[in-house]
């Protein structure tokens, strides 16, 4: 979702804030738990509440040309969005989307203070999508950041969107796209 439909909320985040070491992504760390904990130790020596994130995410729009090429894809056939976002954090954007479908994480908060993370499960991505094919869907997937290729990996066709150039030239078995159109026409030539 992040990166892809809609704003990574750490940068967003970090730019609020103006703490810089919050702008790590997993575009930069391909190690989930190492960066989730990485980021709630800073969240802890700053003092940065969830309901402060939730009122930096309440204010961020889609990505632009995000919500028509959501649409028209919708239109095309279901999607569901698999991220490594929190449900705490993803309201306000599926809201903006039309409240699909997300399988997402959940984290763990005591008197509004964010103190660590349940994973639905190791891999969750990769896991979602072998579940699909298991049920004899064929799927088609699209991500931008290293916790993305697993998932890519499984997918009946993956493709690399918006990914920075580290990622691209790490993962050079997945096509990589700039554009929603491109993507979509993409999507849509292998439905």
């Amino acid at each position: 979702m992040e990166g892809v439909l809609t704003p990574e909320v750490w940068i967003a985040v970090a730019e609020h804030t103006r703490i810089p070491e919050l702008r790590r992504t997993t575009r930069d760390e391909p190690d989930y738990d190492k960066l989730m904990h990485y980021r709630i130790g800073i969240m802890d020596r700053h003092g940065i509440t969830l309901s402060k994130i939730q009122e930096v995410i309440a204010g961020l729009p889609l990505l632009p040309g995000a919500a028509e090429f959501f649409g028209k894809l919708r239109e095309r056939t279901q999607v569901i969005i698999l991220s490594d976002t929190f449900e705490q954090f993803a309201q306000p954007f599926l809201r903006q989307m039309g409240w699909p479908t997300l399988f997402c994480h959940r984290l763990v908060v005591v008197d509004d203070r964010i103190t660590g993370y349940q994973l639905r499960m190791p891999d969750q991505k990769r896991q979602s999508v072998a579940a699909l094919q298991a049920l004899n869907y064929r799927v088609i997937a699209a991500g931008d950041s290293y916790n993305d290729t697993s998932m890519l990996g499984q997918a009946d066709h993956g493709f690399l969107f918006h990914a920075p150039e580290n990622v691209v030239k790490q993962f050079p078995q997945f096509p990589a796209v700039n554009d929603y159109a491109d993507l979509l026409a993409r999507i849509t030539a292998r439905l």
